[in-house]
């Protein structure tokens, strides 16, 4: 039997309006929004025609103006579903009404004094703001917090973050004009999720770089130790590079703790957006076995359901903690920025 892992959804749910119709929107917003039963009152992109494609092939609205899609969404006590390149992400929600409800696409804006800005914005504005790191609202990593609960796993002392795989970059190609991509675009969801479980690092080193096999996108593979102190070792490896075969790539993470362990396997990044199921097994130390969880579901498009069922809940009173706040994402996006001043650095010579 698979277990339905799932964040709740809101009582009286909000329609949303949608701020871009990139591939992500086809993807992800839209599907889960209709799988969650949202209502959709339509979207604006700056390109009418590609708006007007998804728009039609999801039955809705393609407004011409950013100014009426934001008229006729207050006039529906919508949320803003703000999907955009992080460049334009502090322009629109300067442009937002205020003590507006929005979620922002990740990442919070193109570097960390983008971020500070749209903080700041958001601050001044009075708006209810999460920034859509949605990694944490997987089925998969419901489901691992829920072993946690269960005190399956007791104390982490290892979590290891490691790709080895193909990514289709030609599907992303705005990514082409952007000088941080690997960290600020891939990496930053396991940066985000790793401060959910340890909070943020004393420390970072780091290393991105890019691959001669993808020379218009500027990173494809990182390396990075977070310093935790003594105990604990945490580390990522990426490699978007890996052009050998479907057979020995690899898209995991895993968490060894002081009491079980657990791997998490990220099917959706296998032969990508297709995909294979995501997976979660469990070592359960006085069994000495590992148990695979069996969930419906994956990170594509159910985890977006849980960050927007968050944001509403918590504006709604029915969830005590907004996870996703502009004031935490902050935090990644200052981890995020550590990140590439470590790789400029290039570390001890010697």
């Amino acid at each position: 039997m698979k277990l339905n892992y799932q964040w709740p959804l809101p009582i009286q749910p909000r329609p949303i309006s949608i701020i871009g119709s990139g591939g992500i929107v086809k993807d992800a917003h839209l599907p889960a929004y209709s799988k969650a039963n949202f209502k959709v009152l339509g979207l604006f992109d700056i390109d009418y025609e590609k708006s007007a494609m998804v728009a039609k092939t999801w039955n809705l609205k393609a407004f011409e103006s950013l100014d009426k899609l934001i008229s006729n969404a207050q006039a529906h006590n919508a949320v803003f579903d703000l999907a955009l390149p992080p460049s334009a992400v502090s322009k629109v929600v300067e442009k937002l009404p205020n003590h507006a409800t929005v979620l922002i696409q990740k990442p919070m804006g193109s570097d960390l004094e983008e971020a500070k800005e749209i903080k700041e914005i958001c601050v001044r504005k009075k708006l209810n703001a999460a920034v859509n790191f949605q990694l944490r609202f997987s089925p998969m990593m419901l489901a691992l917090r829920d072993a946690m609960s269960k005190m399956m796993l007791q104390k982490i002392l290892d979590l290891e973050v490691h790709l080895n795989l193909e990514t289709p970059w030609n599907l992303f190609p705005f990514l082409k004009k952007m000088e941080r991509v690997e960290i600020a675009v891939h990496s930053i969801h396991y940066l985000d999720l790793i401060r959910s479980f340890l909070g943020t690092p004393k420390s970072v080193w780091a290393q991105t770089l890019g691959h001669p096999n993808t020379p218009d996108i500027a990173q494809t593979r990182t390396s990075a130790i977070l310093n935790y102190g003594p105990e604990i070792r945490c580390v990522i490896s990426i490699n978007h590079n890996y052009s050998k075969g479907p057979r020995l790539q690899t898209a995991q993470i895993r968490f060894d703790c002081q009491k079980g362990a657990a791997y998490v396997k990220l099917g959706l990044l296998l032969d990508y957006p297709r995909g294979e199921p995501d997976e979660v097994w469990i070592y359960k130390s006085e069994k000495e076995e590992w148990d695979q969880i069996e969930f419906e579901g994956g990170w594509f498009p159910e985890a977006f359901i849980g960050t927007m069922s968050n944001l509403q809940r918590f504006v709604a009173g029915e969830d005590n903690q907004l996870h996703t706040s502009v004031e935490d994402a902050y935090e990644t996006m200052r981890l995020v920025e550590a990140c590439y001043e470590s790789s400029r650095s290039g570390g001890t010579e010697l």
